[in-house]
């Protein structure tokens, strides 16, 4: 299956070969579920096209936990991968997506062998970590509008500014609210001219 391999330019020429001789490369629709709660991992997923939703869900809510963009992996997928534990996140496709799927078995020998798999890891443990920051200091700091508007100023950015497809019951999960707040909220932005509404999704249409 084709694909453009700039994407994993952080990769030696040496290790990028071996990766292609032993990984596959895949398609899954949007909202397809690649990785369940308390599965064992045995692929690690980097994402070569489209978009991957990480989270973690308490009861009947979701929370939001981070995005896998094109040329980055899941640095939960890959501890738990390391230490053959069970995942502690779903991951779920975002939109059409294609992945290189890398066996798990092949890890620890890549990673003692070749310093850019270390280097993988290792950014993209720092990625989250910086991102859980952020998600810390919103929590603690911004108002439910200034979080809404940048939760979906950060999606759409990553959907190449595409309208966003999802209900006010789908953000509110990833959010950890409730619907209704999301709906009021949403109107609230809609007035100040920062979003458009319309049956082709949300849309930023003006500046924080």
């Amino acid at each position: 299956m084709e694909f453009d391999k700039d994407i994993l330019s952080f990769l030696s020429p040496e290790l990028l070969e071996k990766v292609m001789e032993e990984s596959a490369v895949k398609e899954f629709p949007k909202g397809t579920e690649i990785l369940r709660e308390e599965q064992y991992v045995k692929v690690l997923p980097i994402v070569l096209n489209g978009l991957v939703k990480v989270y973690s869900r308490f009861d009947d809510k979701e929370l939001l936990l981070y995005y896998i963009a094109p040329s980055q992996s899941c640095v939960m997928t890959f501890y738990a991968a390391l230490k053959n534990t069970p995942s502690k996140v779903f991951a779920v496709t975002e939109e059409d997506t294609q992945l290189l799927l890398i066996p798990v078995q092949h890890l620890p020998a890549w990673m003692r062998e070749y310093s850019d798999f270390n280097d993988l890891f290792y950014n993209q443990f720092n990625l989250r970590y910086s991102e859980l920051l952020d998600t810390i200091g919103h929590l603690l700091l911004d108002r439910m509008d200034k979080r809404l508007y940048d939760h979906l100023n950060t999606k759409s950015q990553l959907l190449n500014g595409a309208p966003i497809k999802m209900s006010h019951n789908q953000i509110a999960n990833e959010l950890g609210t409730a619907r209704e707040v999301i709906t009021r909220v949403l109107k609230k932005l809609e007035t100040d001219g920062k979003v458009e509404q319309n049956p082709d999704g949300i849309k930023i249409i003006g500046a924080w």
